[in-house]
């Protein structure tokens, strides 16, 4: 079993920055794919960026791709998601997420993945 909990979230207004944590229990953490999603009021959890279990192979939503960018410490059982030129519409809870069996690359949907943080709100304002 692994625990997923995210931090880092808050209100930044337009072109700004934020960093994103995700800290995981268990020993496992070093062997999972990682994966970040968001979901705005009112519609599905899309994909943001996904990272394998070395932390060589990344992956980005094209809506992100270029101003998001996803890291992991195994050391420290964290996987980052920095966020820079932040839009209005970047604005949702974004959740971290946990895959014991990468079968392929990438893993950008949600039922590739196991174990899910509870969520930390972004409000980017105009």
């Amino acid at each position: 079993q692994v625990q997923l909990v995210e931090s880092g979230g808050g209100l930044v207004q337009a072109g700004g920055s934020l960093r994103l944590s995700c800290a995981a229990s268990g020993r496992t953490f070093s062997s999972y794919g990682m994966g970040w999603f968001r979901q705005a009021p009112g519609k599905e959890r899309d994909f943001v960026a996904a990272i394998s279990w070395n932390g060589i192979h990344t992956y980005y939503a094209d809506s992100v791709k270029g101003r998001f960018t996803v890291s992991r410490d195994n050391a420290k059982n964290t996987v980052y998601l920095q966020m820079n030129s932040l839009k209005p519409e970047d604005t949702a809870v974004y959740y971290c997420a946990a895959a014991r069996y990468v079968r392929g690359w990438p893993i950008s949907k949600s039922d590739e993945y196991d174990y899910w943080g509870q969520g930390t709100q972004v409000t980017v304002s105009s």
